[in-house]
């Protein structure tokens, strides 16, 4: 019998009516006669609520206690899930990360899953059971809980289609797919058809929330179709598949959750700095070595770790830490059209040339980065010269 997996979001899962949803969802699949096995996030912003309660209680809260304390969230989803659907008749079973056999890395909060051992899930599958698994954890190599990072129920759910050899993967959210750019910044974006792996990747790795970037190289890896949908319509959602088509803008990503360090020369070296970075564990998404300082770009979920290490380790540094928003425009080969770039050009043309930082232009993506957050009137202006 086939097994399809189908992984819910936090915003699908968020209340006991959005539950039922969910519930009604996931029999009518089994009742066409598949094995199924359900992925589920945090309910709402419960991840949200975890950190900032840990926060509460120290500056610097121990990483191994803080994945306990996170991976909280997911096993209350799933208990909840799996009471729901035993009510309504139908025979299911709630395993945790280490129960349903994620072994992962042994790194805290970023882990990387190395192997899943498939025989708890494959026994319950054989008994006609419905298995709902705790996204976003697993266990490591001394048996302590460790978490995937944000958005990492995504990725337990394409790594369980690849290691149970899944018919079909499927990631609801609150988006009926993927857009030429977030529908919550813009108007009027046209929802993609198909978008291929590579395409995907880029959008995840520049801040669109909508995939996880793991989840979308572990597809690629095994060439798992995704097909990313909504739970509340009914929408053929979105393939993300190998199918590389035409050269032209693909999607457009605003990301205003970065942040710049700037940290002076005259009493730091790189090897200094790195070693500061690799004890408080954080390390910076880009690194800029210019003449007179250093510059380091993080996400804005690690603010909590350098505060803490600019308050403890770097007081007398004179460090400017700054909120920046970067735009990224993707598409398959884009970087060699003429008529593209001088859309892009003339889009930005009345923007203030003090507020960009910096241009990068590549074969997938161009990235316009600014020096501070900027209005999404930029993006809306893009998407119209590039889109339509």
């Amino acid at each position: 019998m086939d097994i399809i997996v189908l992984k819910f979001g936090g915003t699908s899962v968020a209340d006991n009516d959005k539950l039922k949803l969910v519930a009604k969802k996931i029999t009518t699949l089994y009742d066409q006669g598949t094995n199924v096995v359900v992925v589920v996030s945090a309910q709402g912003k419960k991840t949200d609520s975890l950190i900032t309660e840990a926060y509460e209680i120290s500056q610097n809260p121990i990483s191994r206690e803080l994945d306990v304390l996170l991976s909280t969230g997911e096993q209350v989803s799933i208990s909840k899930l799996s009471i729901l659907l035993n009510d309504c008749g139908y025979k299911a079973v709630s395993l945790t990360g280490w129960q349903a056999g994620i072994y992962t890395n042994n790194v805290n909060q970023n882990a990387i899953i190395e192997h899943i051992n498939t025989k708890r899930i494959k026994d319950e599958l054989s008994k006609g059971k419905i298995v709902i698994v705790a996204g976003f954890q697993g266990i490591n190599e001394n048996v302590d809980i460790t978490t995937l990072g944000r958005g990492g129920s995504d990725t337990t759910a394409v790594a369980l289609a690849a290691a149970l050899e899944a018919k079909d993967c499927y990631i609801y959210s609150d988006v009926e797919g993927i857009f030429t750019s977030d529908p919550r910044k813009i108007s009027n974006p046209k929802k993609l058809k198909n978008i291929s792996y590579d395409e995907m990747l880029n959008l995840s790795n520049e801040g669109a929330k909508v995939l996880h970037n793991r989840c979308v190289e572990v597809a690629k890896k095994y060439d798992i179709p995704i097909l990313a949908k909504s739970t509340f319509s009914d929408d053929a959602g979105t393939s993300i598949n190998n199918k590389i088509e035409s050269q032209k803008v693909k999607s457009l990503v605003k990301n205003d959750e970065l942040v710049l360090m700037h940290i002076p020369k005259q009493n730091m070296s790189f090897l200094k700095l790195y070693s500061l970075f690799e004890k408080n564990k954080i390390m910076p998404i880009e690194f800029i070595d210019s003449v007179e300082e250093f510059q380091m770009l993080f996400k804005s979920c690690d603010c909590p770790k350098l505060d803490y290490m600019i308050k403890q380790q770097l007081i007398k540094d004179n460090i400017k830490v700054n909120k920046i928003s970067r735009v990224s425009i993707i598409g398959y080969g884009i970087a060699n059209d003429n008529i593209i770039l001088n859309k892009i050009i003339d889009s930005i043309s009345n923007i203030d040339d003090n507020k960009i930082q910096k241009i990068d232009i590549n074969d997938g993506k161009i990235r316009i980065t600014f020096k501070e957050v900027v209005s999404n009137e930029i993006l809306e202006q893009l998407h119209l010269n590039l889109i339509g």
